[in-house]
């Protein structure tokens, strides 16, 4: 019985496919690991994900890693093709917008931190908006008296913004170029470089699980901006 021969080129080309297809089967982002345990040890994984991204980058679907994680999505310049006539959006008012930016970038923070960073009190609500739309989670707690409450990102937020990890953020001078700062800015002005990784920091404990309950305990008043058009300084 003849011996069949496989030549490397011929296990590449099978292992692309065996990605790919494994790519275009799962609704979810794929983990390399993931990827990894259809492949034979040893196999190179990262290498296969650089071949069909470049294979992709000029088709109608591209493949990018997001939050560490791969899927297939429709091109930039051919997003406005799946658009559907009718689009459920919510809005989010400027006080949530400025919470987020200021939990993207200064994460892990608490809400007295946000309030010290913008000043002004922030409505339960606008943290319960982001908490809802899943941009935004709870982390932990802060180890000092009263133990509040951490917030930080989520993969949703970085998938959203088409992030792979919060450090990829827009830093001073991208936001300055994009007309999202004002180009006279006070001496020493900076923007924070933004901290990744999920795992807790040294100064933080682990949720206890009361953090549902204790919520309406932090409620403050309605937002200044948002009752009466305009913020307290």
């Amino acid at each position: 019985m003849a011996t069949v021969t496989r030549h490397p080129r011929a296990d590449r080309n099978q292992h692309l496919r065996i990605v790919e297809a494994i790519l275009f089967a799962t609704a979810e982002p794929v983990e390399t690991a993931h990827l990894k345990t259809f492949l034979p040890e040893g196999t190179d994984v990262a290498g296969l994900l650089a071949d069909l991204q470049a294979n992709y980058a000029n088709r109608g679907v591209n493949l990018v890693e997001v939050a560490g994680k791969w899927l297939f999505r429709t091109a930039d310049d051919l997003s406005y093709l799946l658009r559907r006539d009718k689009v459920e959006e919510r809005k989010l008012s400027k006080a949530a917008m400025e919470t987020l930016a200021i939990i993207a970038y200064h994460q892990p923070v608490t809400r007295a931190e946000i309030e010290d960073i913008r000043g002004v009190a922030i409505s339960k609500g606008t943290l319960d908006q982001l908490l809802e739309i899943g941009w935004v989670r709870m982390r932990g707690r802060r180890k000092t008296p009263g133990r509040p409450v951490t917030y930080g990102t989520t993969d949703a937020f970085l998938s959203h913004f088409g992030l792979n990890e919060v450090a990829d953020l827009p830093g001073l001078q991208e936001l300055k170029g994009a007309g999202l700062l004002d180009a006279n800015l006070p001496p020493g002005f900076d923007i924070p470089l933004p901290r990744a990784g999920d795992g807790l920091l040294p100064d933080e404990d682990p949720l206890d699980g009361t953090e549902t309950e204790q919520l309406p305990l932090e409620m403050h008043l309605p937002e200044a901006s948002e009752e009466q058009g305009g913020e307290q300084p």
